[in-house]
């Protein structure tokens, strides 16, 4: 295992900048907010700790790029930000991608993203992905379908004989396709891609700093060691972007994880499709991320 560990000094520059503005915006935050981005530069931090890589074919050594700090994210002249009139963010049930997506934006849609259970791979030379952006577009697509605990044990080869030039509505090609149990497992995994895609999105570009929301993964052991928090250096970069207080953001999580029903009506294979109540919320796989919640607020309301 190699862990990446970077230099207080460096860690302290990407997230607060060495431009007397930035730096002023910051000194601008809240003396908890400050308090809790600071354990970013914390050698004994035991909230945000350094990115882990366990193999040769981890993200990181997989892809290589260039870090982004808060600055560059700031000065990114690409990089869309919500208005009043461009603030939803919609999340669309398809069997088509980017190009669909991008035909279907509402007027109001700051972004909309695309939910599957198609396995995605954007070109011949990939495996496979988990998800994927357009920053520019404002639209995403993410794939439940390596997320359920029998994905690799089920065989679809033969399912399509021969390629089919079908209509963008005609979704007939994947009926009866792999519907996986509704877990806690695959909620903690769908709600990672889907808020990492959406970072995206925001003009959030892969952390290369500590372990966090926004690494990369290149394979399900290694998304699911990525944490569903962001880094200190991407929560400055997403409240920048969108303005709230980390807080009431925190203290909106840890609801949302005790709020034992499903927000809208689902289905699993148990379920019939007549059965339109409120599913319970699977959450048993929030416990670690909830505690971690929960001391994040002990820093923030010293």
């Amino acid at each position: 295992m190699q862990i990446i560990r970077h230099s207080e000094q460096t860690l302290k520059t990407a997230l607060i900048s060495k431009n007397p503005v930035l730096v002023s915006q910051y000194e601008k935050l809240d003396a908890g907010e400050q308090r809790l981005m600071n354990e970013a530069f914390q050698p004994a931090s035991n909230l945000f700790g350094p990115i882990t890589l366990h193999s040769p074919s981890d993200w990181i050594t997989s892809h290589p790029e260039a870090p982004q700090d808060f600055e560059q994210f700031f000065s990114d002249p690409y990089r869309k930000t919500p208005s009043p009139n461009k603030r939803s963010i919609y999340i669309q049930s398809i069997g088509d991608i980017l190009k669909f997506l991008k035909k279907k934006k509402p007027e109001d849609a700051f972004c909309v993203v695309g939910i599957t259970m198609i396995d995605l791979y954007p070109r011949d030379s990939w495996n496979f992905v988990f998800g994927q952006a357009s920053l520019t577009d404002g639209v995403g697509i993410f794939s439940f379908a390596r997320y359920g605990s029998d994905f690799y044990s089920m065989r679809y080869e033969g399912k399509v004989k021969k390629l089919k030039k079908t209509s963008s509505s005609d979704y007939s090609i994947f009926d009866n396709y792999y519907i996986p149990e509704i877990t806690s497992v695959l909620l903690l995994r769908s709600c990672k891609t889907l808020t990492h895609e959406i970072g995206h999105i925001f003009g959030l570009r892969h952390c290369q700093w500590l372990a966090c929301l926004m690494q990369g993964s290149n394979h399900l052991e290694e998304a699911d060691r990525r944490p569903l928090n962001l880094c200190p250096i991407c929560l400055r970069k997403l409240q920048c972007a969108i303005g709230f207080s980390t807080v009431e953001r925190y203290k909106a999580l840890v609801r949302w994880i005790d709020d034992e029903s499903s927000d809208t009506p689902g289905a699993t294979p148990e379920h019939s499709c007549e059965d339109n109540g409120n599913l319970p919320k699977p959450v048993e796989a929030f416990k670690e991320w909830k505690e971690w919640i929960i001391k994040c607020l002990a820093v923030l309301q010293k």
